[in-house]
């Protein structure tokens, strides 16, 4: 980590663009983007879910990781705070999310806290990536806290907590399940979200590739040809065996993060688009803009335009069968809205 350890100066003035008032809109997937507006267009649901992560102590948290790990700051890792302040500024986040180094041969980073969000990056993963890598990773876990991912995940695992205890119904235990499923989907494409903002802080689709290599396993990137990597998301993609599709369904039901070569090939299809050469150019949603009413039909729209897209691009047949169940709830979700909501909220 030598390289990252002894460097000071005020933030980096580089040709990267910054996105004054970025809105998490800007970048969200659509079926993540989805999901939460769903969750946002209920009124009063902010406050319901905060009592049903009370649970969640934050200041513990917090204090845990002050009296155990290594807090960034102009005098400790001043690289990576360097990285930290450049990456909030690129993407509009104020105040500037804490970043901590805990001891842990694990390669992983996490983002943690409601009210005020703070990031835990292993050393093992400081280790494993160079500057570029650490700048894409530390914007995806900044693009968790702007888009409010804690919360809800911390449901999740309050859920995934609760489910022990009603393990002996068998009704109340599928139900769980259920919707524990449910929410897993749903974190797994929080984190397509989040590699979209990583992205945009880094602005270096090869920097974000290297990334994903390095995490599938990829001890020395230059050992490792990228096309072959991103073939390897199409050979798994395009099985026509209803056996292959099964397993592929037991292999992520309960992963929090989608299996780590499709990962990557969803973020350079998405770095190729015309979305985000468009975000690049000054072209994106603001925050001065966010309405929940106003957009949240958009955002369904959006949900079950991609769940389509999905399933017409895939040919998993269990992947076609899911994805219409994906688009039929975001249809159902966005009719429900447009009966109920406030005169031309759902135009």
């Amino acid at each position: 980590m030598s390289n990252l350890g002894y460097v000071t100066g005020d933030i980096e003035q580089t040709s990267r663009v910054r996105f004054p008032g970025l809105s998490p809109r800007a970048y969200e997937h659509p079926a993540d983007r989805g999901a939460l507006a769903v969750l946002r267009a209920v009124p009063g649901i902010g406050p319901i879910l905060q009592a049903v992560a009370g649970a969640f102590t934050e200041r513990g948290e917090r204090l845990l990781q002050v009296a155990s790990s290594i807090r960034v700051g102009p005098k400790q890792y001043p690289n990576i705070n360097r990285l930290r302040l450049e990456v909030a500024a690129t993407l509009d986040i104020e105040p500037v999310p804490d970043v901590y180094i805990e001891r842990a041969a694990e390669a992983y980073a996490g983002t943690y806290g409601i009210d005020q969000p703070f990031i835990v990056l292993s050393t093992g993963l400081v280790e494993l990536l160079d500057y570029d890598g650490l700048r894409f990773v530390i914007g995806h876990e900044m693009g968790h806290a702007k888009s409010g991912h804690a919360l809800y995940a911390t449901i999740l695992r309050r859920l995934l907590g609760l489910q022990q205890s009603l393990g002996w119904m068998p009704a109340g235990y599928l139900a769980m399940r259920a919707i524990i499923a449910a929410l897993y989907e749903w974190q797994r494409k929080t984190e397509l979200t989040c590699d979209r903002a990583g992205l945009l802080a880094s602005q270096d689709p090869q920097a974000a590739l290297r990334v994903h290599v390095a995490l599938a396993g990829g001890m020395d990137v230059s050992e490792v040809d990228t096309g072959e990597f991103l073939a390897q998301a199409k050979e798994y993609q395009e099985v026509e065996d209803i056996r292959d599709s099964l397993l592929k369904l037991l292999h992520t039901e309960r992963r929090s993060h989608p299996l780590a070569v499709v990962r990557a090939a969803e973020l350079q299809k998405w770095a190729a688009s015309e979305e985000y050469r468009s975000i690049l150019t000054g072209e994106y949603p603001r925050r001065e803009d966010d309405s929940p009413s106003s957009n949240f039909t958009e955002d369904i729209k959006s949900a079950a335009k991609s769940y389509k897209e999905s399933m017409a691009n895939s040919t998993d047949p269990l992947i076609k069968v899911i994805n219409e169940v994906g688009e039929a709830v975001a249809g159902t979700a966005g009719k429900v809205w447009s009966k109920f909501a406030p005169n031309g909220a759902a135009e």
